[in-house]
């Protein structure tokens, strides 16, 4: 077994972001079909570190870089968003979390049909619905927990994090192509697909233009590091109580109040394209290190009726954001942006759905609204309904009372 440190993952990540962009330059099919950056390189990594595991080689990273890059994403989309935004945003805003709180009441639908007519306990179907394919890996971890110890499902933990580990992959897979589809089929105006990708400039102002200076830089990373740090003892103090959140809703929240706070006070105008930058980095990076350490035999465990219906969850998910979102958000180039998004964290996570709107609008052109819209919900939103939605199924008969 080979164990890298600290440094040595932050360089295997950096180089499978290299690897990624070499493949998507030089590969035509990835190109086409907005596949992400880190998707492609942090998944061709997977599949080597699988088979390299199949002849008793293994390689494991060390993974504490990851959390902080995470949340420093978040911080930079927090950063981003001024009041103004926001009122703009209201309207769409609220159809987004409609056609989200419509998903999550498919998916557990979904899963627990699929579930009865394979003859499993319909808790597993639950399980490969919104607990773990809209909530992710930490949902699905305390759920999972739940369900072992409340409701005496054996091996909830470890179907859970297969469950959100092959969400993750097929949220970063299925984006580019959806949007593609869309973009194509409804001819946007004015949207056309350009020979080489553009390189992101900003979450919110993309056509916005200030240089980078060695000082402008080290004041961004203040307002980053200051978002981290009042973020998590937000969140401490919030623990165990009713307004409990998620510490990258309190990072992000931080960074909201920093951005507006100083503006406000004629201290400081952020500078946008930098915090973008910074973002884009740290997003890139988190992706790539979850991504390239992903246990891929973790899915290989999964019986072929959890196969099935994790499969299905996947042919919902492109479905609803094709008829579903899509017309919901407008049925124009946004709403396939948004389209592309909600595979993201439908499927996966808000860092893989900023991932897959970055691997279109590089690809066809800017939408500062679905950069607005979709880290918002994924953000505020999506757990807090989430959370609602699974005690609603939990209170039907064939489960008992939750």
């Amino acid at each position: 077994m080979v164990q890298l440190d600290f440094y040595g993952t932050l360089v295997a990540a950096s180089l499978v972001l290299l690897l990624g962009r070499g493949l998507v330059t030089r590969v035509g099919f990835l190109r086409a079909y907005n596949i992400p950056e880190p998707v492609a390189g942090g998944l061709l990594v997977a599949l080597v570190l699988l088979v390299l595991r199949s002849l008793d080689m293994e390689v494991r990273f060390d993974t504490s870089l990851q959390t902080p890059l995470m949340l420093a994403f978040f911080a930079t989309i927090g950063l981003s968003a001024d009041f103004a935004s926001l009122k703009k945003g209201g309207r769409i805003v609220g159809m987004f979390v409609l056609a989200v709180t419509g998903l999550l009441v498919v998916q557990n639908a979904m899963g627990i049909g699929l579930a009865t007519a394979l003859g499993l306990d319909p808790l597993m179907g639950l399980l490969t619905g919104s607990v773990t394919l809209a909530g992710g890996h930490g949902t699905g971890a305390a759920w999972g927990a739940t369900f072992s110890e409340k409701y005496g499902l054996a091996s909830a933990s470890e179907l859970a994090m297969a469950s959100a580990t092959f969400g993750l992959v097929l949220g970063g897979l299925i984006g580019g192509p959806v949007a593609r589809l869309l973009i194509k089929r409804t001819q946007v105006p004015g949207c056309r697909e350009q020979d080489k990708p553009r390189m992101p400039k900003g979450f919110e102002q993309p056509n916005k233009e200030r240089s980078i200076t060695p000082f402008s830089f080290i004041e961004t990373l203040a307002l980053i590091a200051v978002s981290l740090l009042a973020g998590n003892l937000l969140n401490g103090m919030l623990r165990e109580t009713a307004f409990e959140l998620p510490t990258f809703v309190c990072v992000l929240f931080v960074g909201v109040l920093l951005r507006n706070g100083l503006s406000a006070l004629g201290l400081y105008q952020v500078f946008e394209r930098e915090v973008s930058v910074l973002g884009n980095v740290s997003l890139s990076l988190f992706l790539a290190i979850a991504l390239m350490s992903l246990k891929l035999w973790d899915l290989a465990a999964l019986a072929l009726p959890f196969f099935i219906i994790l499969a299905a969850q996947t042919m919902v998910m492109a479905l609803f954001a094709i008829f579903v979102t899509f017309r919901i958000m407008g049925s124009n180039y946004d709403a396939a942006v948004l389209a592309a998004g909600h595979c993201g964290f439908g499927l996966g996570a808000t860092p893989t759905a900023i991932a897959n709107m970055q691997a279109v609008t590089q690809r066809y052109g800017p939408s500062q609204i679905a950069f607005l819209v979709v880290p918002m919900v994924g953000a505020f939103f999506i757990d807090i309904i989430n959370v609602i939605v699974i005690k609603l199924y939990l209170v039907l008969p064939f489960f008992g009372a939750a």
